[in-house]
């Protein structure tokens, strides 16, 4: 084997190895990516929830089912 093919098969394994690190953190960016979006999800359900509880609450006249009252000063 001559110099070119060893720089040759050098740069493939160079190259081989980059590869490997990347399909990895692309593998990890993806499972991160599915959490994330999981955590939204149920960020959005729940801020759905309370938004629905404010609203009830703000509906209501005087107290409500949970005994919320407005102060007399509003």
């Amino acid at each position: 084997m001559g110099q070119t093919a060893m720089t040759d098969l050098t740069r493939l394994d160079l190259i081989e190895i980059k590869l490997a690190h990347l399909e990895r953190a692309l593998s990890e960016l993806s499972d991160e990516l599915l959490h994330q979006q999981r955590d939204i999800a149920l960020l959005r359900a729940h801020n759905r929830q309370l938004n629905d509880q404010l609203e009830t609450l703000a509906g209501g006249s005087g107290a409500s089912a949970d005994g919320f009252e407005k102060p007399p000063h509003y």
